[in-house]
């Protein structure tokens, strides 16, 4: 287990191509396949399966690639609703669907199969394409191959959005990026980085897809909160990625030797919390403010929606590595452990736990404050006796987005935001405006639906660029794969 956190790679060892095999023949081929309705971009799931039981692999990734623009991003980082509405689950493991679907892109890689796919002719229409995510990306890729002019601005020196600066680099090296950037460019996107366009900028293209994001992230406003020390999650992790990409020669916020609590537990407190083992923190604690979930599929969420249920993610497995007293000298410097005596776990998890202020002293944070919550009524409410003080030296806030920013470019075009900070948008993508001069609007991605899947931002960006294509030429050959207005099985 140390060996992991010695370095910042993919933790995933490679699997056999038997062992693929054996596993894709798992899949029974269904008669009604739910895993399509559970995935948002209707992966032919069966289909590629079947191929690479029979090792038919460049097959596989043609079918696999005919719906999905990243397949690479998505085998890695999607949390697979798919599986959860396999229909094997039911009574058994479900298939390993997102290995696959990862495998299948890697091995095209690996025998140069991915290549740029060149538009047959030139619309002469031009479209802008604000925000280089998963959403910004799949719109732009599909844009390119229609034929229209696409340029993609980005405000980050980089690209990739969230996927660049928000996901450690031991869960998606950032080459898997690169290479795609390199095949887009290929295919005739152009990029402009460290870019923020207003809307006279943006004012000759003949549509605007806008593809931001939820970049408002949600505060904790307790006692304390002023303290140093105490950092929202992005920007911990965002530091992090940019010294893993080079530009420092040490994180701006650093979790060496400090004891660090993260507060909240969803998937970005627990990127905190792996990237906090590897910078060799003294202790890692994570609060979760629900209750410690089933450990099978709980009966809220029955077959075929995505389940409740406790999961371990590959850096809580690394929390729960216990010191032997027999580690290196070099694990030791590395791994943070000589604030650990023999017997100590790296890290743990702390469930239904509230955070009530924050305490310290000389401006700096020392402590949290807290207790344990039950719901009652639909409501958490704290239960009596169970205030608690525990210490820390850096406090992580990672507790989701609370949606798009309404200044800048977005008041410039009149966009209009609702009451949960999503941008407002119809049935085809098209943006809601106060404002109608200038060329057409339109949302996709977490900025019109709200924070969410990497897999749904794929299937938005897909599905807005047939819009744009549509209202531009008057018909499309572009798949649409979702309707913004409606919710799919699963999450």
């Amino acid at each position: 287990m140390p060996l992991r956190l010695m370095d910042y790679r993919e933790v995933y060892e490679e699997t056999t191509e038997e062992h693929d095999k054996t596993q894709a023949a798992r899949c029974m081929d269904c008669g009604v396949p739910f895993c399509h309705e559970g995935c948002p971009l209707g992966n032919i799931i069966p289909e590629w399966n079947d191929l690479v039981r029979q090792g038919r692999w460049q097959e596989a990734y043609d079918r696999l690639h005919a719906t999905n623009n990243f397949p690479d991003f998505t085998g890695r980082l999607c949390p697979a609703p798919c599986e959860g509405a396999c229909v094997l689950g039911i009574n058994d493991d479900p298939v390993s669907i997102k290995h696959i679907e990862q495998k299948i892109v890697d091995v095209a890689f690996e025998n140069d199969w991915v290549e740029p796919i060149q538009a047959s002719f030139d619309t002469g229409r031009s479209v802008a394409v604000v925000g280089s995510g998963p959403a910004g990306l799949a719109a732009a890729q599909q844009l390119t191959r229609a034929g229209h002019r696409v340029t993609v601005y980005e405000r980050d020196d980089r690209l990739g959005g969230l996927m660049r600066y928000g996901v450690p680099e031991y869960k998606m090296e950032k080459k898997h990026i690169d290479r795609r950037i390199e095949q887009m460019r290929a295919e005739g996107t152009e990029f402009k980085v460290s870019t923020s366009p207003s809307a006279a900028d943006l004012a000759g293209f003949n549509a605007i897809v806008l593809a931001t994001g939820t970049p408002v992230a949600r505060d904790l406003p307790v006692d304390g909160r002023e303290l140093d020390g105490i950092h929202l999650a992005m920007e911990y992790l965002t530091a992090a990625n940019k010294f893993c990409e080079g530009d420092t020669d040490s994180p701006a916020i650093d979790a060496r030797g400090k004891r660090v609590v993260i507060i909240g537990g969803g998937d970005t407190g627990t990127d905190c919390f792996g990237t906090a083992l590897r910078q060799g923190a003294a202790s890692v604690t994570q609060f979760d403010i629900r209750p410690r979930a089933p450990k099978l599929r709980g009966a809220s969420t029955p077959w075929p929606m995505y389940p409740l249920m406790y999961r371990t993610a590959t850096a809580h497995e690394e929390g729960e590595y216990i010191v032997t007293g027999d580690e290196s000298a070099d694990e030791i410097e590395q791994l943070g452990l000589a604030h650990r005596g023999a017997g100590d776990t790296l890290g743990e998890r702390l469930f239904s736990v509230n955070t009530v202020s924050f305490h310290g002293s000389d401006g700096k944070v020392e402590s949290i404050g807290g207790n344990e919550v039950r719901v009652i009524d639909g409501r958490r409410t704290p239960i009596e006796g169970t205030d608690f003080e525990i210490e820390a030296d850096l406090v992580l806030i990672a507790l989701g987005f609370t949606g798009s920013q309404a200044s800048g470019l977005n008041a410039e075009l009149g966009i209009e935001i609702d009451d949960r900070g999503r941008m407002t948008r119809d049935g085809s993508y098209r943006a809601a405006r106060t404002v109608e001069d200038g060329p057409k609007v339109y949302i996709a991605g977490d900025n019109g639906r709200g924070q969410s899947l990497i897999v749904w931002a794929i299937a938005e960006g897909r599905a807005a660029a047939a819009a744009v294509d549509a209202d531009l030429m008057g018909e499309t050959a572009l798949p649409a794969p979702v309707d913004p207005t409606k919710a799919p099985i699963g999450i």
